[in-house]
């Protein structure tokens, strides 16, 4: 974990919980996680675990692409969605939310205003995992980014039960699973 101080206020989603919160300047700060564009900050002042987008890397003395590359605004609508979803990750785990397992079905529609309305099921690796209100609101965030969407919703769902064997193999070997 690197220690930082928070340069001046910037927005930030509790982890959790999923609420949204000023950080302020001069906060004291741990780095926890820099993956898919957000960071998750440990504020002791706070008593938790916070997300802060990208754009707001400098409070930390990062540069945006400090929190991960962002995904390719190129290809086709469908393409886009699956790479934004892969820069999706809970904040206790490197893997993101595609090769976790966690996205059972992902569907575009077109609005009639020629803009399109994304439809996403995930679920979680446990029912009682506090993080699915933060990550449906992070995935729903970055799709909302994508040119094109004008609406987009992300479903939590139970069922199949998810299992370790949704695990992609790429993930399972960054995970050191069999």
């Amino acid at each position: 974990m690197e220690h930082v101080e928070i340069s001046r206020e910037c927005e930030a989603v509790q982890i959790p919980a999923g609420t949204k919160v000023t950080l302020e300047k001069g906060l004291e700060a741990y780095i926890t996680q820099s993956l898919g564009g957000t960071i998750t900050l440990q504020v002791p002042a706070y008593g938790g675990l916070f997300r802060i987008a990208g754009k707001d890397a400098d409070a930390v003395g990062k540069r945006p692409e400090d929190a991960g590359a962002p995904a390719s605004q190129s290809g086709s609508i469908e393409d886009m969605v699956w790479e934004q979803l892969k820069t999706c990750y809970d904040p206790e785990i490197p893997v993101n939310i595609v090769d976790l397992g966690l996205i059972y079905g992902m569907e575009v529609k077109d609005q009639s205003d020629g803009t399109k309305r994304v439809e996403v099921k995930m679920t979680l690796t446990a029912q009682g995992c506090g993080m699915g209100a933060s990550i449906a609101y992070d995935a729903k965030q970055k799709l909302m980014g994508l040119p094109g969407v004008s609406e987009a919703e992300v479903d939590l769902v139970w069922d199949p039960p998810w299992t370790p064997q949704m695990i992609s193999p790429e993930a399972r070997e960054r995970l050191g699973i069999e």
